[in-house]
C-alpha cells in the first residue's frame, strides 16, 4: 500500500509491544496486535 501510493525505499521494523500497560492490552494480545516502525521516501 505504501509503494503503491508513490513512496521507496520502504523498511518496516520489528515488532513493538506498544499495548503494554494500557487498558486494552488483553485485547491486543487476544488478536496479536503490534505497533511497527517503517521509513519511506517520496520523490520529489
Amino acid at each position: 500500500m505504501i509503494e503503491a501510493s508513490g513512496f521507496t525505499g520502504v523498511e518496516i521494523g520489528p515488532a513493538v509491544d506498544v499495548f503494554a500497560g494500557a487498558g486494552g492490552e488483553s485485547n491486543a494480545r487476544t488478536f496479536g496486535v503490534y505497533g511497527y516502525a517503517f521509513i519511506a521516501y517520496k520523490p520529489g
